[in-house]
């Protein structure tokens, strides 16, 4: 079985770790009818991206957009039902090391806590959320600073994403960047796994800081340039 070799992992949350896409589907499909837009145009603008830039993108007024903004947060931040874990995602993070794994997402730090906990997945100690950048994904802004808290390089660490946007600002940071889900646009540039099932955390080299993970044969194997 293949290896990974890394100095740290950095999860997405959303479609990465964590199921919502009902929810999230839900979600949207409201403010759509709220506003008369085409919810297929705001999915595929939304996903991996924060709700404010969203939100903007298709209500040009500033105040309505800001309410709507806070409407929908505080929707999402009430409601867990349907909301699972990613199969095996709960066993790979249980078995990292606690200073060798962060989690960057588009949601908001409460939204996170929130999903994470539904999902009965453990809260990271490092965790950069939409609060915490002020460039969204696709800028690499989230991973980039989530390397920096965690002491190691963004090249030397692995971002793991289910989004267009999340698939381009990993690999805009320099990370090694692994699809998880059945994301196809960038299969040229990141290998892809259907989910965590089969991944295992090895036993480093004696005297070594990098985590090894056994993993499966990916679905679609990497062939762009070493990231």
């Amino acid at each position: 079985m293949p290896h990974l070799h890394t100095s740290a992992l950095l999860f997405d949350m959303d479609g990465t770790l964590v199921d919502s896409t009902a929810l999230v589907e839900s979600t949207w499909a409201g403010f759509c009818a709220r506003h008369g837009l085409a919810l297929p145009d705001v999915l595929a603008y939304a996903h991996g991206r924060p709700t404010r830039e969203t939100v903007s993108r298709f209500l040009p007024d500033p105040e309505l957009a800001a309410a709507e903004t806070r409407r929908l947060v505080a929707d999402e931040e009430s409601q867990t039902t349907g909301i699972t874990a990613i199969p095996g995602a709960a066993e790979l993070l249980a078995a990292l090391p606690p200073d060798a794994w962060a989690v960057v997402t588009s949601a908001g730090r409460r939204l996170a806590e929130v999903r994470l906990a539904a999902a009965g997945l453990p809260l990271p100690e490092v965790m950069v959320t939409a609060d915490d950048v002020a460039h969204g994904k696709p800028h690499p802004e989230g991973y980039l600073r989530a390397a920096t808290v965690l002491g190691v390089e963004p090249a030397a660490t692995i971002v793991f994403e289910d989004s267009g946007a999340g698939v381009l600002a990993g690999l805009e940071s320099g990370a090694r960047t692994v699809v998880i889900g059945g994301l196809t646009t960038y299969d040229d540039a990141a290998e892809r796994y259907a989910d965590f099932r089969g991944f295992r955390v090895a036993e480093p080299e004696s005297g070594s800081a990098c985590v090894v993970l056994t993993v499966p044969e990916p679905v679609t194997a990497r062939t762009g340039g070493a990231r």
